[in-house]
């Protein structure tokens, strides 16, 4: 079930200035949580995109992502937990769903660790589905891999899981 989003924001590319105000929410997310050179490891790929959820000119939440041929690999993503359960993490789920298309990448994929039961809740409100668990995946915690894919009606081909 979709939940409406009940405060919009502006979702934009990630720039360099925004990254204090990135890693404090990183911080406030996880347990264990990627440090600055970790997010500018990744931002300095080619295929990889960051980008902000914008309220008010305040960062409310990120994610970065890469592209892959046929899918793009959803990596990190949080929400300030001032602004959680308000619609913004289902709008920026809805932003990399829009990047998809018929011709070129139809899948999203993310590992979510076990102890993640609020992002595997989120994110199969949002039409993802666990196709795999991954045994020991993050510092020893088992991972769970959770995809969404285009409707077979718009891709010509059956979905992979049936």
């Amino acid at each position: 079930m979709k939940t409406e989003s009940k405060l919009r924001v502006q979702i934009r590319w990630l720039i360099r200035r925004d990254m204090d105000r990135v890693l404090d929410i990183e911080g406030e997310s996880f347990a264990v949580p990627w440090g600055e050179e970790d997010f500018l490891d990744h931002l300095r790929k080619k295929n990889c995109i960051g980008m902000v959820a914008e309220r008010d000119k305040r960062i409310v939440g990120y994610m970065v992502y890469e592209m892959h041929h046929g899918e793009l690999r959803l990596l990190n993503m949080a929400v300030d937990p001032d602004f959680r359960r308000l619609g913004v993490a289902a709008q920026m789920v809805q932003k990399i769903k829009g990047k998809l298309s018929q011709q070129r990448r139809k899948s999203i994929t993310i590992m979510l660790g076990d102890d993640n039961l609020s992002g595997q809740l989120f994110f199969q409100s949002q039409d993802f589905w666990c196709d795999a668990t991954m045994p020991g995946y993050f510092n020893g915690q088992d991972g769970y891999h959770m995809f969404f894919q285009l409707p077979s009606e718009l891709t010509g081909e059956q979905p992979e899981w049936e």
